[in-house]
C-alpha cells in the first residue's frame, strides 16, 4: 500500500495562483446521491461552466486563429471540465466522505482548472506511473498507444485518453498534487491542475 507522508507534486502544478480572480467552484458530496449515479450530470456541469466562462470571451467576426473566440473557449472548457469530472468521479475513493470539487478560474491570459478527489492508496502508484509516462513520452504517440490498448482489450479501463487529448488538441499544461487528508496517511487526495492559454 502506498503511503504519502508529504505533499507530492507532478508536472505543471502551482499553489501560488493569484487571489481575487474570476472563478467558479462546484462541489459534489458523496453523502446525498452516489457520485457514480451522477455520471450523466457531469456533462451538464461542464456545459454550465463553459456557458458561464464563454461570456467573458465575446465572439468576433474579425477573430483569427490566434484569437480565443467564444465558441473555442466554450468548447475547450466543456471538454476539459467534463473529462476532469469523469476522472474525479471514476477514481474517487468511495470509502471516504471527502467531497469532489472542480474550480475554474481565469486571469488575463489563461484558464486554470482544479479538480480534487480522494484516491484509494492502492491506485496511487499506478496513477503516478502514468503521470511519469505522460511527462517523458511524446503525447501524440502515447495517445495512439493507449487507443490501441483500448481497442485490444475493451474490458480494461486504460484511462488517460482524455488527459492526452487536452495536451494534444488544446496544448494544455497538466499537473497534479497528492496529499494526505486530515493528516491520515490512508486518506489521500489528488488535485489535477489544467492550465489553458487563451
Amino acid at each position: 500500500m502506498t503511503k504519502i507522508d508529504m505533499t507530492q507534486i507532478f508536472g505543471d502544478f502551482s499553489d501560488n495562483l493569484p487571489d481575487g480572480q474570476e472563478g467558479l467552484t462546484m462541489v459534489f458530496s458523496p453523502t446525498s446521491v452516489s457520485l457514480k449515479q451522477r455520471w450523466r450530470n457531469n456533462g451538464l456541469s461542464a456545459d454550465f461552466m463553459a456557458d458561464y466562462f464563454a461570456t467573458f470571451f465575446p465572439g468576433s467576426e474579425e477573430a483569427n486563429s490566434e484569437t480565443a473566440t467564444q465558441n473555442q473557449v466554450k468548447s475547450a472548457v466543456s471538454f476539459i471540465a467534463n473529462e476532469l469530472l469523469e476522472n474525479a468521479m471514476k477514481f474517487n475513493d468511495e470509502s471516504l466522505p471527502q467531497q469532489i470539487s472542480i474550480r475554474l478560474q481565469m486571469d488575463s491570459h489563461r484558464l486554470v482548472f482544479l479538480a480534487t478527489n480522494s484516491v484509494h492508496p492502492q491506485r496511487v502508484k499506478k496513477f503516478q506511473q502514468f503521470i511519469q509516462e505522460l511527462s517523458t513520452s511524446d503525447p501524440s504517440e502515447l495517445y495512439l498507444h493507449h487507443l490501441e490498448k483500448d481497442t485490444e482489450d475493451i474490458n480494461e479501463n486504460h484511462s488517460g485518453l482524455g488527459l492526452l487529448t487536452m495536451i494534444n488538441d488544446y496544448q494544455a499544461k497538466l499537473g497534479w498534487k497528492f496529499e494526505m487528508v486530515d493528516q491520515n496517511p490512508d486518506a489521500l487526495a489528488v488535485t489535477t491542475m489544467v492550465q489553458l492559454t487563451v
